[in-house]
């Protein structure tokens, strides 16, 4: 991997025009993967996403649109997903183009449902791509933040370490730094795990608990994606570090969070169908906690918070009820 290498980008939301922008710091060129026309040939029109960072302006003669992800694929060394998990089977079912020989890099933070795999894993059982020519963009980076071009922090992992930090330096600018992890399953997991405790903490926020309560839910939310997070692949990481902790910190507090924003809807009395519909993108929460529940049935992690945010979600019970009841089980 070097600077030769030819990256492709499938999704067209706030987070792949991003990565967009970022990388086209560093490299020449991208190819660019939207499932719609229209939204290309608006695109082209105005130079910028048409739906997403509308703010984010680029140069047209350095990017290369297709509706086409074969036509993607083909031209692509490196791969970055980043599109919604729930969406990611339909996007690749007209592949027909090899994966197992790309450096595939997910920027998802979700699980396939139904599969109930981190995105890694799927790619490598359905599309044969070696677990190290896999990758992670993980960190707490919001994508409106790296539109305004505030200091932010990246974790690339990989079990390839020097294809992590070839990967790493595309995305390097002035105001995102990154560092590099071989801990692709530790981070992915993460990744899943803190969009649940951010919709706990925005289910708290709208029943209207403070900031000492928000502080005990979050520590005890670190702990719970410890717990998991080890059992299910134990190795040595620093879980204080800011792909797992500070990832999980900006995603419950910030205003730019929508899993954050989708359980303060929940908080204060609307349905799940209702928040959905307010909801300009996908809260990955709401699958994830479905699918950790399941993948947990195995390993018997003590996980309350998970819990508490199924019942809410998927057995209608009282947000007010739930939450009292986690209270009493949170040190």
């Amino acid at each position: 991997m070097d600077e030769t290498s030819k990256v492709g980008i499938i999704g067209s939301g706030s987070w792949a025009t991003a990565i967009a922008k970022l990388l086209l710091n560093n490299v020449s060129s991208i190819n660019w993967h939207f499932r719609n026309k229209e939204f290309i040939d608006k695109f082209r029109q105005y130079k910028h996403n048409p739906n997403y960072l509308t703010g984010i302006e680029f140069n047209m003669d350095d990017i290369f649109l297709s509706t086409d992800i074969n036509e993607i694929v083909e031209k692509s060394d490196i791969l970055v997903i980043a599109i919604p998990s729930a969406f990611l089977k339909d996007i690749l079912k007209p592949l027909t183009i090899p994966l197992k020989n790309k450096f595939v890099v997910s920027a998802i933070k979700g699980l396939v449902p139904d599969e109930n795999l981190i995105i890694g894993s799927y790619i490598n059982k359905y599309y044969e791509v070696p677990p190290e020519s896999l990758g992670v963009i993980s960190g707490p980076c919001h994508a409106e933040e790296v539109a305004l071009e505030r200091l932010s922090y990246l974790t690339i992992s990989s079990q390839d370490v020097n294809k992590a930090r070839g990967f790493s330096s595309m995305l390097s600018c002035s105001h995102i730094k990154t560092t590099i992890s071989d801990d692709i399953y530790g981070t992915e997991y993460s990744a899943v795990l803190k969009n649940i405790m951010a919709v706990a903490s925005g289910i708290c926020h709208g029943l209207r608990y403070g900031d000492n309560f928000q502080a005990v839910l979050l520590s005890n939310g670190i702990q719970e994606i410890t717990r998991f997070v080890d059992t299910v692949h134990p190795i040595s990481r620093d879980i204080k570090s800011s792909a797992y902790l500070g990832d999980l910190l900006v995603t419950a507090y910030s205003q730019f969070s929508r899993n954050r924003n989708f359980g303060v809807m929940l908080g204060k009395g609307y349905s799940v169908k209702y928040a959905q519909m307010e909801m300009l993108m996908i809260a990955e929460g709401y699958y994830a906690v479905k699918s950790i529940r399941e993948i947990n049935q195995k390993y018997k992690v003590n996980m309350p918070i998970t819990d508490a945010v199924y019942n809410i979600i998927y057995e209608k019970i009282s947000p007010a009820i739930e939450i009292r009841l986690l209270t009493e089980q949170l040190r």
